[in-house]
């Protein structure tokens, strides 16, 4: 497991640094947005099975020679069943940090959970005081507020979708269906779910490049994913006006007010940017076979720390 473990810290390195620096410079992302977001997920994912394995099958070296082995060693060296000398300073430190690592993930990940599901709940509370139900849209609620502001709030059975005053006296009635239709294309496709991951990971790791780079990524390809079930039904010039009166009400909304704060999604100047870019410089989509090559190298990316991990013998 020595050469595992090395193999996989290697792997940690590059998925942290120069995989995601570079992904986030590329132009294709737009082009296909399904497979960039899944290859920024694996990526993510990966990048923390490989740390965690790299420290953790470094610290099983002197127990076993491969995980399962190595696992069942540890187990003994608790039972009492072997000297705990057997492990050695580096290499009991190696699995201490493994385990923390991996418990600071999942607590983070709950307590990102928790936040937010507390910001939401707040958020709504906020919303049957201060909006009043639409009168021809079925879960929607409008806010007296002159800015043209829009977003959706996810919460299963009750997620809604909130709407300005300003907001339906700017628009005209193809604008206003075009901004319905991306945000209820976010409540159908959950978007807020990956929303939630990302955030999580950053809050983990703030440090790690990829952390960073996957949230703002993820941000705009789910936005762009929106825009373009949205222009199935409307046309670009309508779209591209909605997003930009949208955005113009997004700034002049401040940071602390009902619309930016409490767990509700605004745009912020990055993802409009990126949605304005892919409608107004329109390049084709990716060909089904580039498509479906990204979609494979994504998933061979996962199975490389997992075979490492799990498949006896495969590395000395």
């Amino acid at each position: 497991m020595f050469w595992t473990s090395w193999l996989l810290a290697a792997l940690a390195v590059v998925l942290a640094w120069p995989v995601p620096v570079f992904l986030s410079r590329a132009t294709w992302p737009a082009r296909a947005p399904f497979a960039a977001m899944v290859l920024w997920q694996s990526i993510a994912l990966a990048g923390g099975l490989s740390m965690i394995g790299a420290m953790l099958c470094y610290g099983l070296v002197p127990l076993g020679e491969n995980l399962a082995s190595g696992l069942q060693g540890l187990f003994r060296v608790f039972l009492g069943q072997e000297s705990l000398d057997t492990l050695g300073v580096l290499h009991a430190f190696a699995l201490s940090a493994a385990a923390l690592l991996s418990a600071h993930l999942v607590f983070t990940l709950w307590l990102t959970y928790f936040r937010i599901q507390r910001q939401r709940r707040r958020h709504r509370d906020l919303l049957n005081v201060l909006s009043s139900p639409s009168s021809d849209r079925p879960r929607t609620l409008v806010i007296n507020h002159q800015a043209p502001v829009a977003y959706c709030l996810p919460g299963g059975s009750r997620s809604v979708t909130v709407l300005s005053e300003g907001l339906l006296e700017l628009l005209s009635p193809e604008e206003l269906r075009a901004v319905l239709l991306h945000e209820q294309t976010h409540l159908a496709q959950r978007h807020h779910l990956l929303l939630w991951a990302f955030a999580a990971w950053r809050s983990a790791l703030p440090w790690l490049p990829t952390s960073k780079l996957a949230q703002q990524a993820v941000s705009s390809l789910i936005e762009i994913m929106a825009d373009d079930v949205a222009l199935r039904s409307v046309d670009k010039p309508t779209l591209v006006t909605a997003i930009a009166l949208v955005a113009s009400g997004s700034a002049q909304v401040p940071a602390d007010s009902l619309m930016a704060g409490n767990g509700a999604q605004i745009d912020t100047p990055g993802t409009t940017s990126a949605r304005l870019s892919k409608l107004l410089n329109p390049a084709p989509a990716l060909s089904a076979i580039a498509q479906g090559l990204i979609m494979a190298g994504a998933l061979l990316l996962l199975a490389i720390p997992t075979a490492l991990l799990l498949v006896p013998g495969i590395m000395p």
